[in-house]
């Protein structure tokens, strides 16, 4: 019998008599148990939060700087059991999944040197006025199932330092590592001031339509973002969307070919492709085009797709059977339109696993579904361009603008065309860097509002100003 994971609810571990099955995406058995909460246990949930909230956002920042270090004190401590664990149900390689259990560590601890300071708007004779940040109130989170721990900490954290309390939906699909750490912070945090709980996806909606529940937090694709947008609309909660993106990254003639071709191949396939930020269209200049095109392709050939627990593997399955089946119908879609693949293309049915073989198109047109269409899996196609102007259009075509990136040998180039591309965030010759100090958030449909850095710790605030009229009663 797999182990039942509890959820924490008030500073208690707490099951449900219906659970939930985790299976692990590299060979499809159950390696988990989660309980099945509905509404019952929502609204036990958000009383909590709400009841530590009247004390929470009492204490000073300091204190709860504190608290939020021992977090990623608990996280570091157990890393060798958590990166483990986080192979096991979500297929990422352990040398993936030890960077998550490492970074999520290192982010919670960087997040808690931040401090929101009053702002003086007005100091003179006539009167003292100045801005502070208040807490939002009770914050609803819901996490994906990519990057189940990271984003649940770039959540936690910052909720916590600017004096809210949260209730945290992990995806039903990768919850057992958070649950596991929320174990080990029971008696880190105040009861009440963190919950975390379980459930289908139908418990998302209850979330967003909880009247208190103050603010919603939620990565993401864009689809169900919206529809968190418009059940928040009915109370005007606070939100914030990470969402999807269709990220380009534009190679310039210059660039050198030895070196890009191993750093473009991980910004496309680190993570099986299932990142938010994954380079999933790369433009090309016909000048190097062939011989990076094949360079990336021979890289591709010796990188092994397999269990992520094993050693050597470089490339895990797809983390569920809805996404495998969507890649799939992607990769088949390319083939009946008879693109040519440089690599893979075959995905072999009679295995247990959801593994996608890694496959890299040739120069397929701009309105190829592979193109237009987020893959988010291990799918990198790859397209000719003749001017910069045109790798600039291409690149902006697109309902999404989360990232890109520029690759060349002049920096100040790759700055001048980053700023003409219409995302959040661009990066000059590397690939997916996020500073827990710098604002990470998505442009057009891509996202709502931002996380990371002072940016972010301002989403779970209220701006309140005070001011104070000098002489009054003179």
């Amino acid at each position: 019998m797999a182990q039942t994971y509890p959820c924490l609810i008030d500073g208690e571990l707490v099951t449900t008599d219906t659970t939930l099955e985790v299976l692990n995406p590299a060979n499809e058995q159950v390696v988990g148990l989660v309980p099945a909460c509905g509404k019952d246990e929502l609204d036990r949930a958000v009383a909590a939060a709400r009841r530590a909230f009247k004390s929470w956002r009492k204490t000073s920042a300091e204190e709860r700087q504190k608290v939020v270090q021992g977090i990623a004190a608990a996280i570091k401590a157990n890393a060798d059991e958590l990166f483990r664990l986080l192979t096991t149900e979500q297929g990422k390689p352990h040398a993936q999944a030890q960077q998550e259990i490492y970074g999520a560590a290192g982010l919670v601890a960087a997040q808690s040197t931040l401090t929101l300071d009053d702002v003086i708007n007005q100091d003179d004779d006539t009167r003292l006025s100045r801005t502070r940040r208040v807490p939002v109130g009770v914050v609803g989170g819901i996490v994906p199932w990519n990057f189940p721990v990271m984003m649940a900490m770039q959540k936690i954290a910052p909720a916590l330092i600017a004096g809210c309390t949260i209730v945290l939906k992990p995806s039903p699909f990768t919850p057992l590592t958070t649950l596991r750490i929320a174990e080990l912070i029971k008696d880190v945090v105040p009861a009440g001031v963190v919950n975390i709980i379980t459930g289908e996806d139908s418990l998302g909606p209850l979330i967003t339509g909880h009247p208190d529940i103050d603010k919603i937090t939620f990565t993401g694709s864009t689809a169900t973002g919206k529809k968190i947008m418009e059940g928040a609309a009915k109370d005007l909660k606070r939100i914030t969307l990470e969402l999807g993106g269709n990220d380009a990254s534009i190679v310039l003639p210059d660039a050198d070919v030895a070196k890009v071709a191993e750093q473009l191949f991980w910004s496309s396939f680190s993570n099986a492709g299932q990142v938010c930020i994954a380079a999933k269209r790369i433009y090309i200049h016909e000048d190097i085009y062939d011989e990076l095109s094949q360079a990336i392709a021979e890289y591709a050939r010796n990188v092994k797709v397999g269990d992520g627990s094993q050693q050597g593997t470089g490339v895990g399955p797809i983390q569920n059977k809805k996404q495998f089946d969507r890649v799939c119908e992607l990769i088949q879609d390319a083939k009946d339109n008879g693109y040519k693949f440089l690599v893979g293309g075959d995905v072999d049915p009679s295995g247990s696993g959801y593994y996608v073989p890694i496959t890299v198109l040739d120069n397929p047109p701009e309105d190829a579904r592979i193109v237009a269409e987020e893959q988010f899996g291990p799918v990198m196609p790859l397209m000719k361009f003749s001017t910069t102007e045109e790798a600039i259009e291409r690149a902006n075509n697109s309902e999404y603008g989360l990232a890109g990136a520029v690759w060349t040998s002049d920096p100040d180039k790759g700055v001048e065309i980053a700023e003409q591309l219409e995302t959040g965030t661009v990066w000059v010759n590397e690939f997916m860097h996020l500073s827990p100090f710098a604002p990470f958030g998505g442009h057009k449909q891509s996202g709502f509002g931002a996380e990371y850095g002072i940016e972010g710790l301002k989403e779970f605030t209220y701006p309140q100003v005070i001011t104070v009229k000098r002489n009054a009663f003179a």
